[in-house]
């Protein structure tokens, strides 16, 4: 198959869903796919190279200033009647089967859906974020935006939507109104071992952590995973375990949990590091007895995944069937802890600490779920076969299935 993958985020961009593209144009080009990744143009990345087996081209694009409503993200943005001719001719050359494309909130998605439209090209639509915010206004606006623009261009596509978990697959329903059967859900894909195989001592000893108890929390800090849970439950944390330490390790685009940690008097117990290499992250990783990110219902992310491969028991307010097909089962293959309760927050964290044990078990559990069900091999074989029955269902019937 000839398989174009069009992301306004791409490589060396440090977000999920540029490492999520990569990941799976790799594995496609691997199994011998024709791959093109298109993206925007990105600090003094070339306009145009060839890694692993396929080509990447870089569209011109400009940015606005950061901005809460955006979450305080360097969003790029390629829209132009020139662009639009440059990405026609690119994708005419190409000739792709289908076009597969990530954010539906990108304008690379919206140009690529008209191309597809004006072409016959079938194309399939990866939401990996919801346009959700905390503060109402902004709330608002993101909602006329969703309406307006993203459920406007996937009309025009009509692509088949792929969602990763319960959630996305909600949210996807309620807001762009296609078909129930243009709605496929496919988990994110990960490298099982990426966090496994390094020494945290050099972390603790950086960081002066010596044998302190560790709460990881691991991601950038935003308004969909704002980390407030984690510090409302530091009091009751800090009540059994006074020695405990809670590392947060990633950008701050919200720093609302800081100015709750100086109200609650819990700032000596907050280390916070900031923004780390991608490299740096396995070593993080081995310096934690618990990690905790996902708090606010959103389900299970990326760095959720990838740290449960680790074996690093995860705790996080999330649904049992968060994924499709799948059962999340409390204390075996994950720890869920219920919404707005900081003491059981802090009382699943401190049972984990506690009991070495019980621990390493829900950690070996953790890291069985992921081998068998969220691997790149078996992600990629779920979009290949969504790939192939779009296709071949297209060509039966000569127009769109």
């Amino acid at each position: 198959m000839r398989i174009a993958l069009v992301n306004n985020f791409f490589l060396p961009r440090t977000s999920g869903s540029a490492h999520i593209t990569a990941d799976l144009a790799r594995e496609l080009a691997g199994r011998g796919h024709s791959v093109l990744v298109v993206t925007s143009a990105y600090a003094e990345e070339p306009e145009e190279e060839h890694r692993d087996g396929y080509r990447v081209v870089r569209i011109p694009s400009w940015s606005l200033p950061k901005l809460k409503l955006a979450m305080n993200y360097d969003v790029s943005f390629t829209m132009s009647p020139r662009n639009y001719r440059r990405l026609t001719r690119l994708l005419d050359e190409f000739a792709p089967d289908i076009v597969h494309q990530h954010g539906q909130f990108f304008d690379l998605t919206w140009m690529s859906a008209i191309w597809a439209r004006r072409r016959g090209v079938p194309t399939v639509l990866t939401v990996h974020t919801p346009l959700v915010h905390t503060t109402p206004a902004y709330r608002l606006l993101l909602w006329l935006a969703d309406m307006l623009l993203p459920r406007a261009f996937i009309a025009v596509g009509r692509p088949y939507v792929v969602t990763c978990d319960w959630f996305m697959g909600a949210y996807a329903r309620r807001r762009y109104g296609l078909p129930d059967h243009r709605y496929v859900p496919i988990p994110i894909g990960i490298h099982p071992d990426r966090l496994r195989g390094a020494h945290g001592a050099d972390v603790r000893r950086e960081l002066g952590l010596d044998d302190r108890p560790v709460v990881l929390s691991i991601g950038h800090v935003i308004p969909l995973r704002d980390r407030l849970a984690l510090v409302d439950a530091m009091p009751h944390l800090i009540e059994k375990r006074p020695d405990i330490a809670v590392v947060v390790v990633g950008t701050v685009y919200d720093d609302r949990f800081l100015v709750r940690a100086d109200e609650l008097n819990v700032r000596d117990n907050l280390i916070v590091t900031g923004g780390v290499t991608r490299d740096a992250v396995p070593r993080y990783v081995a310096a934690a007895d618990v990690e905790g990110h996902d708090f606010q219902g959103y389900g299970l992310g990326t760095a959720s995944l990838e740290v449960m491969a680790a074996g690093v028991p995860v705790v996080s307010v999330v649904r049992p069937d968060n994924f499709p097909g799948l059962e999340l089962r409390s204390w075996e293959n994950v720890v869920i802890v219920p919404s707005d309760d900081p003491r059981a927050l802090a009382e699943a964290i401190v049972r984990l600490l506690d009991d070495r044990d019980l621990a390493r078990r829900v950690g070996e559990s953790q890291r069985q779920l992921i081998l068998q069900h969220f691997s790149l091999t078996a992600v990629t074989d779920q979009h290949v076969e969504l790939y192939r029955r779009i296709i071949d269902g297209r060509s039966a019937a000569g127009a769109d299935p």
